[in-house]
């Protein structure tokens, strides 16, 4: 299987971000094909509904969604929300997540942070018909 792991962190000494690459390492060594993607280093425009679709970087991400068999966001919990770059990612990949298999790996404080994703799988599974992974 081909996955597109997303980590989704801005800051420096992430725990989201050392989640993400366990899980790539523990993926390509399981023989899967893994794209990395930091958003730290991605080049993303914030979404503005309009222009952003025409920048190369979001072009390219676009591309990279559609070919992945799974999606994977690794995610820092900011407010008992997903990053505001998580949500980026879903806004400027738009329908290219169309009925793709996702999954959250939540850096967070809290017994019961694991929720914080759900309104943005809420979104992916209305919106997009994805199938969440918890």
């Amino acid at each position: 299987m081909s996955f597109l792991l997303f980590s989704c962190s801005l800051r420096d000494g992430s725990r989201s971000r050392v989640m993400a690459e366990a899980l790539r390492t523990e993926l390509e060594g399981a023989g899967h094909e893994v794209e990395y993607l930091d958003l730290r280093e991605a080049g993303l425009p914030l979404c503005d509904g309009d222009e952003c679709y025409d920048e190369p970087a979001t072009k390219s991400l676009r591309a990279s969604v559609a070919a992945a068999d799974g999606i994977i966001f690794t995610t820092p919990v900011y407010n008992f929300q997903a990053s505001a770059s998580a949500k980026n990612i879903v806004e400027l990949g738009g329908s290219m997540f169309e009925g793709k298999v996702v999954g959250f790996l939540c850096a967070a404080g809290g017994r019961n942070s694991y929720m914080s994703v759900m309104s943005l799988a809420n979104s992916l599974m209305l919106d997009f018909r994805c199938h969440i992974l918890p």
